[in-house]
C-alpha cells in the first residue's frame, strides 16, 4: 500500500528506504500480524520497471538525478529515491576479509563473525539475483586487466567471499544492462500486502524522545506534516542521514547540540563521529586508437561497461592474510566531463579500503532541508598510514599499467609521475568509493564512543535501533552494499526472532 500515512499507529516504523530500509519493511512485513511503515524522502517509482526512469534503470552509468544535492562535492553524493544507493551506485557486491569480521565481533558481539552472517550473505545474494559478470560484458581493456593481473602473479579470488588478495570479478544486481535494485528485489511482492505502507516522498524531520523512549517520528510529507506512531523504530537513513536524525532530535553531543539550535536531550558523544570512507587517487591513461575503436564498436552494442574486474591488493602495512587496496583498472565513457565522440578515458585506480583517518557529519541548522556538514578527512590520520598505503596503491597501479597486455592498449599520461606527488599534491587528487559507514557506530557497554549495540538499539532510548551502514564500527575491505544488505537481513531476523 503507498500512499498517506493513515492516523493510527503502527508495529514498526522504517525510516530510511535505501538498501537496509527496503529489506527490512520487507522481512518484517512478512508477520501479517505486524503492521509496518516504511518512509523514504525520494520517489518511489513503483513496482513496474517501465515506469522507471531509464538513468536509474542503466547499470552502464552512475546516475545523479535522485540525490539530495546536485553539483555537489563527490563526496556528499547520497540516493534520494526508494532503493537507495542501490539506485546510483555500479551494481558491483563484493565482500570483506575475516579481520572485518574480527572487528565487527569485538565491537558488536558474535553475530558479526564471518561465519555468523554467512547464511545472511547468501540470502542477499539470492533475493538481489546477483550474477556472474557475463563473457560479453567484457571490454577489450577488462580483459587486458584479467591477463595483466595474471602476468603479475595474482591468483583469482571470489569477490563476493571471504578469502586473501587476488585478482577477481564482482557480483552484479543487474542483467542485460538493466540495474535490479533493492526496490525491485525487496518490495516487489511485499507491496501487495494490506500490513505495509509506503510512504514515499516524505522527510524524517526528528524523533520526539521523552523519559528516555521514542513516542514518534515527525514527518514532512506532500500532504504536511504528520507524526507516526509505533512500537519499534527503526532508523535506516545512511551513514548521513541516521546522525542528523538523531542529532535533530537531541540525541548527540550536548554541547554541539546546543550551539546548533537543538535541546539536548541525550549526551551521546558518539553520533556523526568515526566517518570512515575509502579515498583514491585515479592514475590517468591514454588510450591508442585500437581501444578507442574497440570501446566504441562494444558501446554501439550497448555492452560497454567502464570496469568489470579488480585486484584485491596488500600493501607492506596490511596484516597477513587480509588486503588494505583495491586495484580497479577502467576503460569508457568519463565519470566526469565528457569526450568527443570514439574517445574514451582509460586509467587505473587505487583505493584505501581500510583507512585509519576519521571525520564527521554535523550539523548546520536544525531544519532538515540544511545541507550537513560533512567532512570526510580523508587522508588526515596523524600517522601518515592512509598517506603511506595509498602511495603504495599507485605504485600497484603503475605496475599494472606497465604490463604488456595494459600498455598495448594505454600509454602514460604526460607529465610527471603521481609517485613524485608530495602529499598535499597526492591529498589534492583524492576521490571516493562512496562508502561511508560509522557514524553510529556499535560497541559495547564499556565503549564512551559507541551509539547502537551489536543488535543496533540505540543507547539510552528504548524502541529506537539503527539499522544501516551507520552502526558499521569500520569499513570493510570492500564495497559496502552486500554487507549491508547481509547486516539488514541478519537484524531483521533478530527483530522477527
Amino acid at each position: 500500500m503507498t500512499g498517506a500515512a493513515p492516523a493510527k499507529g503502527y508495529d514498526v516504523v522504517v525510516l530510511g528506504g535505501g538498501v537496509a530500509g527496503c529489506v527490512l519493511a520487507a522481512r518484517l512485513s512478512e508477520d501479517p500480524d505486524r503492521s509496518v511503515c516504511l518512509v523514504e524522502a525520494g520517489r518511489d517509482y513503483g513496482p513496474r520497471q517501465r515506469d522507471w526512469p531509464s538513468k536509474v534503470l542503466d547499470a552502464r552509468a552512475l546516475p545523479r538525478d535522485d540525490v539530495w544535492e546536485r553539483r555537489t562535492a563527490v563526496h556528499r553524493v547520497r540516493a534520494r529515491v526508494l532503493g537507495g544507493s542501490s539506485c546510483v551506485n555500479g551494481c558491483w557486491n563484493t565482500w570483506g576479509s575475516q579481520a572485518d569480521h574480527a572487528e565487527w565481533a569485538r565491537a558488536g558481539g558474535p553475530r558479526w563473525t564471518a561465519a555468523a552472517m554467512e547464511p545472511f550473505r547468501r540470502r542477499a545474494e539470492r533475493q538481489m539475483g546477483m550474477r556472474r559478470v557475463p563473457e560479453r560484458e567484457f571490454s577489450a581493456w577488462s580483459r587486458a586487466a584479467l591477463s595483466a593481473a595474471r602476468e603479475l602473479g595474482h591468483g583469482e579470488v571470489d569477490m563476493a567471499a571471504p578469502g586473501g588478495p587476488g585478482y577477481g570479478t564482482p557480483l552484479l544486481n543487474a542483467v542485460d544492462g538493466v540495474r535490479y535494485n533493492a526496490a525491485f528485489a525487496y518490495l516487489g511482492e511485499a507491496r501487495a500486502r494490506p500490513n505495509l505502507t509506503i510512504l514515499a516522498e516524505a522527510t524524517v524531520d526528528r524523533l520526539a524522545v521523552r523519559a528516555g523512549r521514542v513516542h514518534g517520528a515527525d514527518v514532512g510529507t506532500r500532504h504536511g506534516r504528520v507524526t507516526l506512531s509505533a512500537d519499534t523504530y527503526l532508523l535506516a537513513c545512511g551513514t548521513f542521514g541516521s546522525p542528523a536524525v538523531l542529532l535533530r532530535s537531541g540525541i548527540g553531543p550536548a554541547a554541539e547540540l546546543a550551539r546548533s539550535g537543538v535541546r539536548p536531550v541525550l549526551d551521546l558523544p558518539g553520533v556523526g563521529a568515526n566517518l570512515i570512507d575509502q579515498p583514491g587517487v585515479f592514475l590517468p591513461l591514454r588510450p591508442t586508437a585500437e581501444l578507442n575503436e574497440q570501446l566504441a564498436a562494444q558501446q554501439g552494442r550497448g555492452e560497454l561497461y567502464v570496469s568489470r574486474m579488480l585486484i584485491r591488493a596488500a600493501s607492506p602495512y596490511c596484516p597477513p592474510g587480509s588486503w588494505d587496496l583495491h586495484v580497479n583498472p577502467t576503460a569508457g565513457p568519463p565519470l566526469f566531463g565528457s569526450l568527443p565522440s570514439g574517445q574514451y578515458e582509460a586509467g587505473v585506480s587505487a583505493f584505501l579500503m581500510k583507512p585509519r583517518s576519521r571525520g564527521r557529519v554535523r550539523l548546520r541548522s536544525a531544519e532538515p532541508a540544511a545541507p550537513l556538514d560533512i567532512e570526510p578527512a580523508f587522508l588526515t590520520d596523524p600517522e601518515g598510514h592512509d598517506v603511506a598505503v595509498l602511495r603504495s596503491g599507485l605504485r600497484a597501479a603503475e605496475e599494472l599499467a606497465a604490463t604488456a597486455p595494459l600498455k598495448s592498449l594505454a600509454e602514460p599520461a604526460p607529465g610527471p609521475s603521481l609517485q613524485d606527488l608530495p602529499d598535499h599534491g597526492l591529498r589534492s587528487r583524492v576521490g571516493t568509493y562512496w562508502h561511508p559507514v560509522g557514524t553510529c557506530a556499535m560497541g559495547g557497554p564499556d565503549d564512551p564512543d559507541a551509539v547502537v549495540d551489536g543488535e543496533g538499539r540505540v543507547r539510552g532510548v528504548r524502541g529506537l535501533r539503527v539499522v544501516d551502514a551507520s552502526i558499521l564500527r569500520t569499513v570493510p575491505a570492500a564495497n559496502t552494499q552486500l554487507p549491508v544488505l547481509a547486516a539488514a537481513e541478519m537484524l531483521a531476523a533478530v527483530l522477527q526472532a
